[in-house]
C-alpha cells in the first residue's frame, strides 16, 4: 500500500494531512468519511443514493456477512461491491468488535475480566456472555440463531478474502476503559500475536489466488488510554516484518486505530499512535463521526474514518445541522415548514420540510428513516470534505472555530 498512498498537503505544525488512497476500485481523497453498510447496505438507502451524497467508499462487517448470507455467497456474487451494487472502494472490518461485544451483556462495554459497568450501558443484568476469548481466538454464540462459531485470525482473513473488500483489517481483541491495566497489557500482546497470524494467512491467501484484485491489510492498534501501551503496540506492528519469525519480510499496508478511546483525549491518543507510524501509509480511525471528534482526529493525523452513528441516529429522528443536533419529532417542528438544515444541499433538504418528516416519524412511516439518513450522511461527508479543503487552503483553524462554535453553541 505504500506505493498506493500519497501524502498531499500538510497542516502546518501539526500531524494533519491530505492524501490520495488508491484501490482496485478507485481513489479515495483523504481525509474521508466512510459510511457504514454493516450488512452490505447502508440502512434505508440505495447504493446510488450513497454515491450521490459524495461517499467515496463504504465499510461492511465481516461478522454479520459471515452469519448471513455467508461469505461464500458474497464471493460467488463477485465480491462485496458487486453483491451490493457499489462500484467504488470497499472496506470490511474484521468482525472483532461484534464478536467480542458478545462477551458481555452490555451494549458497548466489552469487559472480559470485570463486572463493573456504568448504569446507562446495561442492557440486561446477569445476561450470559455469548463469547469467550482465549489466546487462539474467540468462540461465540450467534445472535441470530444461537449456533456456536469460532473466529481465529485465520478464519477472519479467510472470510474477508471471500468478501473481497479492497481494504481489510487484522483480527484484534477490543477492550474497554474499564478493563484493568493488566488485562490491557495481555490484550495488546494477544492482538500482536494475532496480527502476525493475520499477515501470514493474508500472504498465503493472496499467493494462492493471484488473479483476484489485491486487498490491502491494515493492522489494528490497541492500548486503550495508556500512552506507553499505544506507542508500544504501534511500534510492534510497524516492526513486525523485521523480526525473525513467520511474518519476517511482511508488513501491513496501513493501520487502524481502534479500541477504547476517551473522547476528551481522542486527539492526544491518535497523536501518540501517529508519531510511531510511517508517513507513507494510511491511518484509519474506527468509529467516529461527531464534528469535534472529526476535527481532533484529522488534526492529529488520521486519514479515514467510519461510523454507524449518522444512519443509526437518523432512524431515531436525531438530525445533524449546522446549528447543532436536534430531534425532529419535537412538538415545535409539527408546523415547521423549513428544511432539516437550511444550509444543507442534500436531496432531503431540497425537497422536504421538518413538518413532513415529523409527520412521517409520528405515523411510523419507513420513508422517515430514508430521508433523515440521506441528510445525516451528507452532513458528515460534506463536513469532512470541507475540512480536507481547509487543510489545502490554509483555513483549518477558522473552519473549526466556525463549525464547532455553531454546532455546540448551546452546550
Amino acid at each position: 500500500m505504500g506505493e498506493n498512498f500519497t501524502v498531499g498537503d500538510r497542516l502546518p505544525g501539526r500531524r494533519g494531512r491530505t492524501g490520495t488512497l488508491r484501490t482496485p476500485h478507485g481513489e479515495i481523497a483523504t481525509p474521508a468519511f466512510v459510511p457504514v453498510g454493516t450488512k452490505a447496505t447502508v440502512k434505508a438507502m440505495l447504493p446510488e443514493t450513497v454515491k450521490s451524497l459524495g461517499a467515496q467508499a463504504v465499510l461492511a462487517n465481516a461478522y454479520h456477512l459471515y452469519l448471513q448470507p455467508g461469505a461464500d455467497i458474497v464471493d460467488e456474487a463477485g465480491g462485496l461491491g458487486r453483491f451490493m451494487n457499489w462500484p467504488g472502494p470497499t472496506f470490511t472490518d474484521s468482525g472483532g468488535f461484534q464478536v467480542l461485544s458478545l462477551g458481555s451483556g452490555f451494549r458497548k462495554v466489552l469487559a472480559m475480566d470485570t463486572e463493573r459497568v456504568r448504569a446507562d450501558d446495561v442492557i440486561a443484568k446477569g445476561k450470559d456472555r455469548l463469547a469467550r476469548v482465549d489466546d487462539d481466538g474467540v468462540t461465540f454464540t450467534s445472535h441470530l440463531d444461537g449456533s456456536t462459531h469460532r473466529f481465529t485470525p485465520e478464519v477472519s482473513m479467510g472470510i474477508q478474502h471471500q468478501l473481497g473488500a479492497d481494504i481489510i483489517f487484522a483480527f484484534d481483541e477490543l477492550t474497554t476503559l474499564i478493563n484493568t491495566r493488566k488485562y490491557q497489557e495481555d490484550s495488546v500482546a494477544r492482538t500482536h500475536a494475532w496480527a502476525i497470524r493475520c499477515l501470514v494467512e493474508h500472504h498465503r491467501l493472496r499467493s494462492a489466488a493471484p488473479q483476484r484484485p489485491a486487498q490491502a491489510l491494515f493492522g489494528v492498534i490497541q492500548g486503550a488510554q495508556y500512552e506507553d501501551l499505544r506507542r508500544a503496540a504501534t511500534r510492534g506492528l510497524v516492526d513486525i516484518g523485521e523480526q525473525p519469525g513467520p511474518a519476517e519480510g511482511l508488513s501491513f499496508d496501513g493501520y487502524g486505530i481502534g479500541g477504547a478511546l476517551e473522547k476528551q483525549n481522542l486527539g492526544t491518543i491518535v497523536g501518540w499512535v501517529v508519531d510511531e507510524l510511517p508517513e507513507d501509509k494510511p491511518r484509519h480511525l474506527l468509529g467516529i463521526s461527531e464534528p469535534d471528534d472529526l476535527f481532533a482526529a484529522i488534526e492529529a493525523g488520521a486519514d479515514t474514518f467510519d461510523c454507524v452513528s449518522p444512519s443509526r441516529v437518523a432512524r431515531n429522528a436525531a438530525i445533524y445541522s449546522h446549528a447543532g443536533r436536534y430531534n425532529v419529532t419535537g412538538a415545535r417542528y409539527k408546523r415547521d415548514f423549513t428544511p432539516l438544515d437550511p444550509e444543507c444541499d442534500c436531496y432531503t433538504c431540497a425537497n422536504y420540510t421538518r413538518a413532513y418528516i415529523h409527520h412521517l416519524f409520528k405515523a411510523k412511516e419507513i420513508l422517515s428513516a430514508t430521508l433523515c439518513t440521506i441528510h445525516n450522511e451528507r452532513f458528515t461527508i460534506s463536513l469532512v470534505d470541507r475540512i480536507r479543503a481547509s487543510i489545502t487552503d490554509g483555513t483549518f483553524d477558522e473552519l473549526r472555530a466556525e463549525v464547532l462554535g455553531r454546532y455546540y453553541r448551546d452546550r
